[in-house]
């Protein structure tokens, strides 16, 4: 190899004088240490997403630095023969330079009076792309040459062929082969016809002018005299030859990102913040969503949405004449779960990412509504109720704490304002009727009256804590879902009755994978004991019968049990459905952006049940093993009485008669 090195030297001597040649053979011990700026060059990387059968969500990366690496034993050898074809047939010959090259190009320089031709090898274009700048100037060349044969003597031809086809840029964004390949023909390196491939290498030569995007005539000209020079020089077959020559690839126009779920990739970010180089460090992040289920969720979003939309046309034309509704301010979020694990199958923050980019569903704080009522019933079950125990379902007034102190010195209008009357939603009562009728119809009265009489109001203020809740108002509306969650939070809390007891924390990210192949982040488990599974079935049992025939109706499927409850806020500002299968949750919220009600009648159960039914019925026809049926926990009985059927356990019998119970008509707490 020296001999090869001190001809060259000799040669290049002879070329510029011999004081010239001093000159080189001095700078070629100067250069030395430049070497480790290409010998230990770092790639920046783009990082992808993918679901859990691995499939692309999208790619992350800085707008400069869109690549993926590929070592040389993943580059086909047709790749770089037909690199070395147009760009340096005699590579693995030279020692980094070319001295035939280099006298061939300065004559025409001298005889042109300008810069014609470099007689570059590909690894002085290596180094021209990672360390020098881009002046053509003799220095600079000379400089280039000294380190090409430098970096031949400490990297092998395999390696600087590997440096090479990774750094260049094959434009459209698109720096590496690996990822050219895939932006322009959607192909992995080892699927590319020869077209496709002599295309690709000769890009670096102008890449903006043979982007086949834009000119692709020009780039298939440019892949033919690629395709005649392989065979010319024997390195091809005429059958090759004749079929590279007719074939006119598919080129795909697109962006890389490919993301198809926005919500859930902005979400990633954000959750992934604290890595400083997750867009350069060519991480692998495999989440726990499944696309075929984050694409159910969206397509049931929008159809949730066009039902809403045309529902209110239809029947209030003039309220969008006069502007008191529009379609611009109406939103949803979905969020989907495995009711066994927690992981997150599918999120969804909004209707049109383009429009909006904010993530109602884990950004947006939404009042509850009647959607927390089972968290209530399940402390009356926990404490001793039973499905079957009566409560009156009749209207009520209750002055606030304090309010009997400051009416001294209030004016009348100010002590009444702090009485406070409830009322059902359709403002009629029915008397004393069970705990299970009474969350089937989503009784506000029978509710207050069960904590007032049963639970108590500091004790399920305490339970509700232990729950997770927080930011609890301290008196009698969080009954009603006065207080504000996200729908993230939402499907962490109902989680509880879906996994029978056990509250399970969302996770979105399965593994975060390095370039090294270590695991550096995984979303957290989180689980808390809430009650037992026989406990928490009494719930499910009743959220069953809410779907069955009462406010959930609209989220009945045929051969697939549903449980879940409706919510609806205040004005029908915001309309819900916590819904579950015995394998999957979905929480379903719409509403408007700007808090104003979503239309006169728009509760719950009419608003959100019908994007629960659509997602469920595609989820049926990719995954229709999913288990049909809920299944009975030990220690639950069920017994047949005179009123109806009800389960019970050790914990909840059921009562030996109806009791009576003395209503007061007006209570201080």
């Amino acid at each position: 190899m020296w001999h090869k090195i001190k001809h060259s030297l000799f040669v290049i001597a002879i070329i510029f004088g011999i004081g010239a040649g001093a000159y080189l053979i001095k700078l070629f011990y100067e250069v030395e240490s430049e070497v480790s700026k290409i010998t230990n060059y770092q790639f920046a990387l783009a990082s992808q997403i993918v679901d859990r059968k691995d499939r692309l969500i999208a790619n992350v990366f800085t707008d400069e630095n869109f690549r993926f690496y590929a070592t040389f034993d993943e580059i086909p050898p047709r790749v770089i023969e037909a690199l070395l074809a147009v760009e340096d047939t005699l590579f693995f010959e030279h020692i980094g330079i070319n001295p035939d090259a280099i006298s061939r190009a300065m004559l025409k320089n001298i005889k042109s009076m300008r810069y014609v031709e470099g007689g570059s090898t590909l690894t002085q274009q290596l180094i021209k792309n990672i360390a020098l700048s881009p002046e053509k100037t003799l220095k600079r060349k000379i400089t280039e040459a000294m380190l090409a044969i430098h970096i031949e003597r400490h990297l092998s031809k395999e390696k600087i062929l590997e440096l090479y086809l990774n750094r260049i840029s094959f434009g459209h964004s698109y720096h590496g082969i690996k990822t050219a390949a895939l932006g322009y023909f959607h192909k992995s390196l080892n699927e590319l016809t020869l077209k496709e491939i002599c295309m690709l290498v000769g890009l670096p030569k102008a890449p903006s002018f043979y982007d086949p995007t834009k000119n692709k005539e020009y780039s298939m000209a440019r892949a033919n005299d690629i395709i005649d020079r392989l065979y010319d020089i024997g390195w091809i077959s005429t059958e090759e030859y004749e079929n590279a020559s007719k074939e006119v690839p598919e080129v795909f126009n697109q962006t890389l990102t490919q993301n198809v779920a926005p919500y859930v990739v902005d979400e990633v970010l954000r959750e992934l913040a604290h890595i400083e180089d997750l867009k350069t460090g060519g991480y692998y992040i495999r989440l726990k969503i499944d696309l075929d289920y984050q694409f159910a969720a969206q397509e049931a979003m929008v159809y949730g949405y066009n039902e809403i939309s045309k529902r209110l046309h239809e029947r209030y034309p003039k309220m969008f004449e006069n502007g008191d509704l529009n379609d611009d301010t109406l939103n949803g979020a979905i969020v989907v779960t495995d009711t066994h694990t927690g992981d997150i199958l599918a999120m969804v923050g909004g209707i049109d990412y383009a429009k909006t980019k904010f993530n109602r569903a884990t950004q947006a704080k939404r009042q509850l509504g009647s959607s927390i009522k089972p968290f209530i019933y399940q402390s009356a079950f926990d404490k001793g109720d039973s499905p079957a125990t009566f409560v009156p379902d009749v209207p009520r007034k209750f002055t606030t704490r304090g309010a009997a102190e400051a009416a001294s010195e209030a004016t009348q209008e100010e002590t009444e304002s702090k009485v406070w009357s409830p009322s059902n939603y359709t403002s009629k009562f029915h008397g004393f009727m069970t705990l299970k009728d009474a969350l089937r119809t989503s009784s506000n009265l029978a509710t207050i009256n069960l904590v007032d009489q049963n639970i108590g109001f500091n004790k399920l203020y305490a339970s509700l804590k232990q729950d997770g809740f927080e930011n609890l108002p301290e008196n009698m509306s969080i009954v009603l879902g006065s207080f504000e969650l996200s729908p993230l939070e939402v499907a962490q809390q109902y989680s509880m009755f879906s996994n029978y007891g056990t509250i399970l924390k969302p996770m979105l990210i399965e593994s975060t994978i390095n370039k090294s192949g270590e695991n550096v982040y995984s979303s957290p488990e989180q689980t808390r004991h809430i009650t037992t599974a026989a406990q928490a079935f009494l719930t499910i049992d009743i959220l069953r019968d809410v779907v069955n025939r009462g406010t959930g109706s609209r989220a009945r499927m045929v051969g697939l049990e549903v449980a879940g409850k409706t919510g609806t806020s205040n004005r029908n500002v915001d309309a819900w459905f916590c819904g579950f299968t015995p394998d999957v949750q979905a929480i379903v919220w719409y509403g408007r952006d700007d808090n104003t009600p979503i239309g006169p009648h728009e509760s719950g159960g009419i608003v959100a049940p019908p994007a629960f039914a659509y997602f469920f019925s595609k989820v049926l026809t990719f995954d229709p093993g999913i288990s049909r049926r809920f299944k009975v926990p030990e220690g639950v009985g069920l017994k047949t009485l005179d009123y109806g059927d009800f389960y019970f356990t050790d914990n909840s019998p059921l009562p030996t008669k109806r009791p009576v119970v003395d209503i007061e008509e007006e209570l201080l707490f």
